[in-house]
């Protein structure tokens, strides 16, 4: 019998409650309506655009597991996005066929080498240098790459040469860093710069992976010397994760002869590595001679101030406003990698913006846990007492005792608060190991705890102070 969108998706549904926890299956899978199913290729409609990027970014893999198992290997995902009232858009999963190979397709630009006989795309009579797309990332800019001293010199060296491509000392800059520390943002921004800045000035970004499949694609198609004549002739060229070019000979050479010409011709090179030069494996040793010729700046794990301005400036793009105290948790937790932090900003503006949370400690404990593998990260009751008691200078039985001392009773009472905003427990739970009270007891001293707050400015400084030991040691 020959199936139907809704009773397709209704398995696939099945399969990835099976995968993915209760509380992100509420969020992201039950929003999503089926509407067609075209042979091998299913349709479903999503709210907006970022719930399908956010589907793209974290749940790619269970969509294409259960679709695979109820359409077969070759089996295709579409999205519709919901603009408003009926208008929607179309997205293909993935960027493309699900059963495909690798994320990276071959460029519109080298296809039209072979379907229209171009010898050079950038030279064709009539047509400007800019109709050849740059492939560039709009949002990437200058003026949201946050500077620290960890970037600083990268971020300088990225602005000269934006307003001077090709002629500076910085030829090629190469850019070095571990994994989500900023590179691409960096590399892309001086080329959205030189775009948007004066003269016809032709940009082309690429990884080296759309590099190696537009290189293969040109020699089953007999078109190298087009491709090679293509890349020779842009002004700016950034090539992001070049050590994906290790041991592959043929590659490399066809690289080494556009660089050169590039290079000769006063244009610019942009490269991006998660190694500097002299630590490349697997690369020929004129290309790392090349590499050297400019200036290779490194980007570093960004300190705690940078990672709070960098969290702060991606939730205050979004019109979320965090705590404080939820802001320095997340960034004690997420030390070394940019990108771990803005997917933690997505996570938290996801959870605020489509299912009503409140943003605080106990919803970034919950995102947190999808990018740091650290059981330790849960504040518990007990860190919390002890903190407290150090604080204080109290033993901690001090604070389960039926005293009435003013000194024990604040303590008591900032324990209580925190450990309500703080941890998942329940009014019952607290009060249980505070000596067994009831929970109107600690509502009253949570109540008690915020006027004091509200009013007294040295009181307020103790509670921000002892969150943030808290979330410290969380951080180890």
């Amino acid at each position: 019998m020959q199936k139907d969108y809704s009773s397709v998706w209704d398995s696939c549904l099945h399969k990835i409650r099976n995968s993915v926890n209760e509380q992100s299956f509420k969020t992201w899978f039950e929003p999503i309506r089926p509407v067609k199913l075209d042979g091998s290729a299913l349709t479903i409609q999503v709210p907006n655009k970022f719930f399908y990027e956010w589907l793209e970014e974290h749940y790619i893999t269970n969509l294409k597991e259960s679709i695979r198992e109820e359409l077969g290997p070759k089996a295709r995902l579409e999205y519709q996005i919901r603009l408003e009232a009926d208008n929607t858009i179309n997205k293909s999963a993935g960027h493309h066929q699900i059963g495909g190979q690798g994320n990276e397709k071959v460029s519109p630009a080298v296809k039209r080498l072979v379907s229209q006989g171009i010898r050079n795309p950038f030279v064709i009579p009539g047509i400007k240098k800019d109709a050849i797309e740059s492939q560039l990332n709009k949002t990437y800019r200058f003026d949201n790459f946050i500077e620290g001293d960890c970037n600083r010199l990268a971020r300088a060296a990225g602005e000269a040469v934006a307003n001077n491509p090709g002629r500076t000392a910085f030829n090629p800059l190469f850019l070095f860093g571990a994994v989500g520390l900023g590179k691409t943002h960096l590399a892309q921004a001086i080329g959205n710069a030189i775009v948007d800045g004066p003269g016809d000035v032709s940009v082309r970004y690429m990884t080296t992976e759309k590099f190696t499949n537009d290189l293969i694609y040109a020699i089953k198609n007999n078109v190298v010397g087009d491709l090679v004549n293509m890349y020779q002739n842009v002004d700016v060229l950034i090539v992001d994760d070049i050590q994906f070019l290790a041991n592959r000979q043929k590659t490399q050479e066809i690289f080494y002869n556009i660089f050169n010409q590039i290079h000769q011709n006063g244009k610019q090179v942009i490269l991006t590595s998660d190694k500097p030069p002299k630590d490349l494996p697997g690369i020929e040793e004129r290309l790392i001679s090349r590499f050297k010729w400019g200036l290779s700046a490194d980007l570093q794990a960004p300190d705690l101030e940078t990672r709070i301005a960098i969290l702060e400036c991606k939730l205050d793009d979004a019109g979320l406003k965090a705590p404080r105290s939820v802001v320095e948790y997340i960034c004690f937790n997420i030390q070394n990698n940019i990108r771990e932090l803005e997917g933690v900003a997505a996570g938290l503006i996801a959870h605020s913006q489509l299912a009503n949370r409140v943003v605080d400690e106990r919803l970034a404990q919950e995102v947190i846990q999808n990018f740091v593998r650290n059981a330790s990260l849960e504040i518990t009751i007990d860190k919390i007492k002890r903190h407290v008691s150090e604080y204080y200078d109290l033993p901690i039985e001090r604070m389960k005792s039926k005293t009435r001392k003013r000194e024990v009773v604040v303590a008591r009472q900032t324990a209580m608060y925190l450990c309500k905003s703080m941890t998942k427990q329940s009014l019952k739970s607290i009060g249980d190991e505070f000596g067994g009270r009831d929970h109107s007891t600690v509502i009253y001293s949570c109540n008690a705890v915020q006027d004091l707050i509200d009013t007294d400015s040295s009181y307020r400084e103790t509670v921000s102070e002892l969150r943030k030991k808290i979330n410290m040691s969380m951080a180890g």
